[in-house]
């Protein structure tokens, strides 16, 4: 069967009508004055609460690093070390509180992005509808959701396992999608190692929705053996939002170790992604998150782990796999396990104000 020129130029078709209608959409939401030629969004890096795993709802007794117990909490404290915005969870905020939210947000000059966890089924909508309301009222434009809470090399054992997760995946997330519309509040798609690159750009294309749109995470698909910078090229066009963090690797027996390092220490470039996502969405926010854990085991040497891939490049896995060994994290990987509570704490707001420096000295958010 012969294949028409229209054919080969669809896909890139698609990315430019997206463009068009979607991230200029997301420019508008997020410009304070849209109509200025050549504005560029300068809010400093914000910060997303996973960044801050120990210290949300901390029950330690902590002089130094009190926990956080919502939302005004985290603010309060990213304002104080100099952070432009919050990503942050809104389940469960009342009317009032995220009136409350709004007022301090405003008065601290944030940003708010909401983070927003999708409707399984008809049931839930009214829920997430809620949800979405709460998040408009406080101030927040974007909305960062995830189709899977866990990894996919993890969860899914078989193909089929996982083709019943992305039936599932694309009913929630068409469920939103009237929500969104209606409200109009953009949502974001993060990969949350759950699609590959070109998976969720199908899944946004096919969708073919202004207001549904991609969380680029800078790194997450290190754990699927995709190169970073080629899956930020990929999604950058449709990015609303971003989580921004560097990616230490280093071998062990059944793979690699991967794990989320202060930025500039990792195979992530870092001032690259910055220009790609600003190309695209000028009024785009930079949030951290930089996850202070135990590195995660990618074990690609196991057969389990690619059970639910398909048409996996040889090419473009050696490719992965070279840059891995090349660049290997000098010493060990950060990890938590040995540390008391107060040190966990303690690594957790040395690594956020370290990566919030970098932002400002060498990726220009200031």
């Amino acid at each position: 069967m012969k294949t028409s020129r229209s054919d080969l130029t669809k896909p890139e078709a698609d990315r430019r009508h997206f463009i068009r209608t979607a991230s200029l959409g997301a420019m508008a939401m997020s410009f304070p004055f849209p109509s200025i030629p050549g504005y560029l969004n300068s809010t400093p890096m914000g910060v997303v609460v996973h960044s801050y795993g120990a210290r949300w709802h901390s029950q330690e007794a902590s002089e130094k690093y009190p926990g956080f117990t919502d939302a005004i909490d985290l603010m309060e404290h990213c304002k104080q070390i100099g952070a432009g915005g919050v990503q942050v969870l809104v389940s469960g905020w009342a009317e009032d509180f995220a009136k409350k939210v709004r007022d301090r947000r405003e008065k601290l000059d944030l940003y708010l992005e909401g983070s927003i966890a999708l409707p399984k089924s008809m049931d839930e909508v009214a829920r997430f509808e809620g949800e979405v309301l709460a998040a408009k009222e406080a101030g927040a434009k974007v909305l960062r959701t995830a189709c899977l809470g866990g990894r996919r090399y993890v969860n899914f054992k078989t193909a089929e396992e996982y083709s019943a997760f992305k039936e599932n995946a694309l009913k929630s997330i068409g469920l939103a999608e009237p929500i969104v519309r209606k409200h109009k509040i953009k949502l974001a798609v993060e990969n949350h190692k759950d699609w590959t690159a070109k998976e969720l750009e199908a899944i946004i294309i096919n969708l073919g929705s202004e207001w549904i749109g991609v969380t680029l995470d800078f790194g997450n698909n290190v754990s699927f053996l995709e190169d970073p910078m080629e899956v930020i090229k990929v999604l950058a066009p449709y990015a609303f939002s971003t989580h921004v963090k560097d990616m230490g690797v280093k071998d062990y027996k059944d793979g690699f170790l991967l794990s989320e390092v202060p930025l500039g220490q990792g195979i992530v470039d870092l001032k690259m992604a910055v220009e790609l996502c600003r190309e695209y969405n000028p009024g785009i926010n930079f949030s951290l998150e930089m996850i202070t854990r135990d590195p995660l085991e990618i074990p690609y040497l196991t057969d389990g782990y690619w059970a639910t891939f398909e048409n996996a490049s040889a090419q473009e896995t050696a490719k992965v796999l070279r840059m891995i060994k090349e660049n290997d994290f000098p010493g060990a990987l950060p990890h938590v396990t040995g540390f008391s509570p107060e040190e966990q704490l303690a690594f957790e707001e040395k690594n956020v104000v370290e990566c919030l420096n970098y932002s400002r000295s060498s990726l220009g958010l200031k």
